[in-house]
């Protein structure tokens, strides 16, 4: 039996703002600390799923992820030297029910109707041993052409998760799906925790595509028809599979559930010829869609708190205090989420957390770049980085990967002066080539071709000072880029 893992990357996380940004989402954060990030997790947790039995074997993953967080997802699968069968870009977002159709064409092209594994790439599950085999149990229901989900056995009345009523509920066997319910109040909550037969909504599932493509095509033949024709036109753009633009933004938007799910839980009842089953999952799982579940989830200290990065707390308690580029002291604090990154800094009640898209929501009518990016912005050469900046005059640090290039481009408004700090910089300016060595520098006037390369073996750093009238970002006209930008 083949097992096709799909990895669905193209959430922005505006529950766990200023930690994840629309540019830099919350997957691509190691928020508990440590080596790996959640979508770095989500790909390890399958390493030995091919050992719980001979007939299984695991193929390389394929990843559905957000056009603007390509490099960054490719990066993440270098660093941990995870093949792929395939990194699908979405050029807009429309919900997961369009991601996994575009994945389930994919996986069609480069495997013979696998069972498809579907995860979102955020979520966190403690107890691999207990996945795998759980992952293993739904592999034998999906090979015979039924769709699995995974259902979590409540640990307390939640009303942020949405839940799934099954027929009988309790134990550990496989059972079929009744209804979906929205995220209850907290008196219904208290009412599901009490009844065996709810349990939440992980977002994970287990299909062939053949299955899933037929489902989606009968309960929604507009998306189908859509993904269809969007991968058909779609281009390959290096490791990447891009879907046509002009072609997805056009597709409806829906969720899973919705689109397919529900359907196939009214249609239990009627003796379909593909039936929904949940399988109880008990493994630590989380879904981390909050600041008060990260809370719960971290490591604690004897007060109940979550301290992460350079921390001091006196009489504090229950409380989850991040710190990212600075020292938080804490005092007298009870209940309270403080996260500071090194543009800015968090203070909520841990019953208000979820209230935090509101602030983000904010940012966007106020057209403020916080909700978008970090201080530190990535790019697929290396990123940079603001130090300060004032009436037409910006100062940036610039960080580039060895071997790695910039864009051969030119500014209509603004000249750049570059001041190497560390490494050698290979330099275009026009019609000239420099070699720079440290506390050497380059002055780029406006409307000049310029390129910046790293030739050698470790980081370059550089500071940069640029002038002008304008200094935005979208001031760049490309001439050349090794990254198809």
């Amino acid at each position: 039996m083949n097992i096709q893992p799909v990895i669905l990357s193209g959430g922005s996380g505006t529950r766990l703002w200023p930690l994840s940004r629309e540019l830099f989402p919350k997957q691509l954060h190691a928020p508990f600390g440590g080596s790996f990030t959640l979508l770095q997790h989500t790909v390890k947790r399958l390493e030995g799923l091919e050992d719980t039995d001979n007939t299984v074997n695991v193929l390389p993953p394929v990843l559905v992820c957000n056009e603007e967080h390509r490099f960054l997802v490719a990066e993440q699968m270098r660093q941990i030297e995870s093949e792929v069968n395939g990194l699908l870009l979405e050029p807009a977002g429309r919900n997961t029910a369009p991601a996994l159709t575009l994945a389930a064409l994919q996986v069609k092209e480069v495997a013979d109707d696998p069972v498809m594994l579907v995860m979102p790439a955020d979520h966190v599950i403690r107890d691999i041993p207990a996945f795998q085999e759980t992952v293993y149990s739904g592999a034998q229901l999906a090979e015979d052409g039924n769709v699995v989900t995974f259902g979590i056995t409540p640990t307390y009345p939640a009303t942020g998760y949405g839940y799934i009523k099954c027929e009988g509920g309790g134990g550990s066997q496989a059972a079929l799906v009744s209804c979906f319910v929205e995220k209850p109040d907290a008196d219904t909550a208290q009412q599901f925790l009490n009844d065996a037969e709810y349990l939440w909504n992980s977002g994970l599932f287990m299909m062939k595509p053949s299955v899933w493509l037929q489902q989606i095509k009968r309960h929604n033949n507009e998306m189908y028809q859509a993904c269809c024709k969007s991968y058909k036109e779609g281009v390959e753009d290096g490791d990447f599979q891009r879907a046509d633009k002009a072609t997805f933004e056009a597709c409806p938007s829906d969720s899973i559930d919705y689109a397919v799910m529900e359907h196939l839980a009214v249609s239990n009842t009627e003796k379909s010829d593909t039936s929904l089953y949940v399988l109880p999952l008990n493994a630590g799982w989380s879904d981390v869609g909050g600041w008060a579940n990260l809370q719960e989830e971290a490591p604690h200290d004897d007060h109940g708190n979550a301290v992460l990065g350079d921390v001091i707390t006196h009489d504090v308690q229950d409380s989850l205090l991040l710190s990212s580029s600075r020292l938080i002291a804490g005092v007298g604090l009870k209940d309270l989420i403080v996260v500071e990154t090194a543009d800015a800094v968090l203070v909520a009640s841990k019953d208000s957390a979820q209230e935090v898209k509101q602030v983000v929501e904010r940012l966007k009518l106020d057209k403020r770049s916080e909700h978008q990016v970090h201080k530190r912005v990535h790019r697929p050469w290396g990123d940079y980085e603001g130090i300060d900046i004032g009436d037409r005059y910006q100062v940036k640090r610039i960080t580039v990967k060895p071997g790695a290039s910039l864009s051969l481009q030119m500014h209509h408004h603004r000249a750049e002066h570059w001041i190497v700090v560390t490494g050698t910089a290979k330099v275009t300016r026009g019609e000239d080539e420099l070699l720079l060595s440290e506390n050497e520098s380059v002055y780029i006037p406006i409307g000049v071709k310029h390129r910046l390369i790293n030739p050698g073996q470790v980081p370059l750093e550089i500071i940069e000072v640029q002038s002008g009238s304008y200094l935005g970002e979208d001031d760049i006209v490309r001439f050349d880029d090794v990254y198809g930008r």
